[in-house]
């Protein structure tokens, strides 16, 4: 999903118009409005994103991050990804020596598969793991 698609629908989601953004944020109301047109995304400064974002009560993570795009297209969502970022989000809110013994369960269970499934399916569950989920978890 795009970033233009995302300040817009996301000041939506805040009940928000343009105007409100403008004087809370302190960027101008035209200039919100070419920033949700696309006219001009390639001008937005990080300062007046973190502006914008600060008015929607989110970081540049949330807004980078995929959390946000399932509020707003939800039907774009997969089932299995969606039950694996619940579980993380879930993971996240355990005090963090709990995180740390079931990451190492975790990877038990992987090093487990691979025994039966071979190295070949190790690797290639590992690197599908890693790069969608791995940051998540720290």
């Amino acid at each position: 999903m795009d970033v233009v698609l995302k300040l817009r629908e996301v000041r939506r989601m805040r009940g928000l118009s343009q105007k409100d953004v403008a004087r809370l944020s302190g960027v101008g109301e035209k200039t919100i409005s070419s920033f949700e047109t696309g006219e001009r995304i390639g001008s937005l400064k990080l300062e007046q994103l973190k502006r914008l974002l600060d008015v929607y009560g989110l970081t540049e993570a949330d807004f980078f991050g995929d959390t946000i795009e399932k509020k707003i297209a939800p039907w774009d969502v997969d089932e299995d990804e969606l039950a694996i970022t619940r579980l993380f989000d879930d993971l996240r809110t355990l005090p963090k020596a709990i995180q740390r013994h079931l990451r190492a369960k975790f990877q038990l269970m992987v090093e487990t598969v691979a025994d039966v499934h071979g190295n070949q399916e190790k690797e290639r569950f590992t690197t599908e793991y890693t790069s969608t989920h791995a940051e998540s978890v720290r």
